[in-house]
Order: C-alpha cells, then structure tokens, then sequence
C-alpha cells in the first residue's frame, strides 16, 4: 500500500506516470515473477487515470530515457532508506545530467515496513495487515499454501 501511495502523490503532480517493473535484478530476491508483478500492478491502477504499468530491462536511467521522461519518482520511508537512494540517484544524475529523481514520502503508517516483512508475515500466517492490496494479499497467501 505503500507503493499505492506514492502513485497517489506522484500521480497528483505529474501529467503521466509510468510504474516501471524491473524485468530482473540480480541483487534482488523477487517472489513474483515480472508478468505477475506487472499484472498486479495493473490491477491496482483503476483509480489512477494517468498511470500505467510496464516491464523494463537494464538500467532505469536507459529506460526513461526511451520513455523521454524527465523525472525518476522514488519513495524513502525512515532515514535507513536514505543512503540507498541518495547513491542511486547520484548515479544516475552521473549517466544523464538531464534525468532528475525526487523523493517521496509515503503516509507515515506505512514508514516502517518493508515488502520482506510483509512478506514474512503473510507467507508465514494469516494475520490481516491492511498494508497490501487484496490481490497482492490473495497472491501470498497462495504461495503459503504451495510452500
């Protein structure tokens, strides 16, 4: 839900946001596989009438150079996440000067909680977090029956 708000803020100060699935990344433990992610994703934009969702390869900063996008939309939480996303977004103002990130802060209900604990939570019992969509809920409660 996080995620969701994000979309939210960002859809009310942008003409166009494209949600940009990573297709793969190897530091990365995903537990959908892309077309899962994407289709979720997807499932949620009903509210959004200026969003889309896609799939990329490779580098971001490749990615929305091909969509002529001008801004990167990045979501911190706490202070831990700041680090990360600082070295990101220097990076990638390193390989395209013209490329700008702004960071987002979600609703402070979601500032601490990340999708590894949501994930532990829900693929390891069935208590009711309201900090997932109901697809994405019904997803991991299926791979807990599968595991």
């Amino acid at each position: 839900m996080g995620h969701l708000d994000v979309l939210s803020r960002a859809s009310k100060l942008f003409d166009q946001v494209i949600v940009a699935v990573s297709a793969g990344n190897a530091s990365k433990n995903t537990t959908f596989d892309e077309e899962s992610r994407v289709a979720m994703v997807r499932e949620n934009l009903d509210s959004f009438s200026n969003a889309t969702v896609e799939s990329f390869e490779g580098l971001l900063v490749d990615y929305a150079k091909s969509k002529q996008a001008s801004v990167l939309v990045r979501g911190l939480r706490a202070v831990s996440d700041f680090e990360y996303e600082f070295q990101m977004a220097q990076m990638n103002r390193h390989l395209d000067s013209e490329l700008e990130t702004i960071f987002l802060m979600p609703n402070e209900k979601y500032f601490y909680t990340s999708s590894q604990l949501i994930k532990q939570v829900h693929l390891f019992g069935d208590k009711e977090t309201d900090l997932v969509p109901q697809n994405v809920l019904r997803a991991l409660r299926r791979l807990s029956r599968v595991s």
